[in-house]
């Protein structure tokens, strides 16, 4: 164990209004994650939430500004279960987010199956046997690679967890959209609204956010993609708003 506490800070999350512990050696919130967290419809008053693969917990944590709804986070890692817990507790949301340490292919007992009004899920973005090597850091590798849910298992289990008309939200790369539409199909979640975000405005988009809803109707809305960078190293005047606009 050692000085995992020394290692540990407390950081604002985006818009000031959450704080969120994080490790220096480990996966760190990402910008993905707070665009997830901005992109998902969220249900009213007394609905419910999960997220899976939640990481540190600034999904849920973002969503608790918009939402009343109570949400379950669901992570496999100790260790970011645990920096999840703590910023819960330390920004008083202890009744509203719950956060649940489990393997996402193991919550048989943990939730009720067709239960939730929406998930969410910022998933691992690379095949194990992709040509990325796989990080020497496990906990990194957790996060990035389909080690423990592969892009099916994400989809198979949100399918379940929904209810009937009941939304799923996600964030992605853009060259896996094709298997991310088949799979849907394959578990009656009918894509309903993407969104493309690009690094600059020349450049083809690196994320993609995506929306389905189980046993919608066909119809599929592309809204007006982001662009994150201008000309330096500065947030387009339209993305700062947007990502730090909470």
């Amino acid at each position: 164990m050692g000085n995992h506490h020394s290692q540990e800070r407390l950081d604002y999350l985006p818009g000031k209004k959450r704080f969120i512990y994080q490790r220096r050696d480990i996966f760190s919130f990402s910008m993905d994650a707070v665009l997830l967290a901005k992109f998902t419809k969220v249900p009213k008053e007394h609905g419910r939430m999960v997220d899976l693969c939640t990481g540190n917990g600034a999904i849920p944590l973002l969503l608790s500004l918009r939402t009343k709804a109570k949400i379950d986070a669901v992570e496999i890692q100790e260790t970011l279960y645990e920096l999840a817990r703590k910023s819960v507790v330390y920004n008083r949301l202890e009744e509203q987010i719950h956060v649940i340490h489990q393997n996402i292919l193991e919550l048989n007992g943990e939730v009720q199956w067709g239960s939730y009004d929406v998930v969410t899920c910022n998933p691992p973005y690379f095949a194990v046997t992709s040509l990325h090597s796989k990080n020497n850091n496990e906990k990194v590798s957790y996060a990035r690679h389909e080690i423990a849910c592969t892009l099916e298992d994400v989809l198979r289990i949100s399918s379940r967890l929904v209810k009937q008309t009941g939304r799923i939200a996600l964030v992605h790369r853009p060259e896996r959209l094709a298997e991310i539409f088949s799979l849907m199909k394959k578990y009656r979640l009918e894509p309903k609204r993407i969104q493309f975000v690009h690094p600059k405005r020349q450049r083809e988009a690196n994320m993609v956010l995506v929306e389905g809803v189980r046993g919608g109707k066909s119809g599929l809305k592309t809204l007006p993609p982001f662009f994150v960078y201008g000309e330096g190293h500065d947030y387009t005047e339209e993305f700062k708003a947007h990502y730090e606009g909470w």
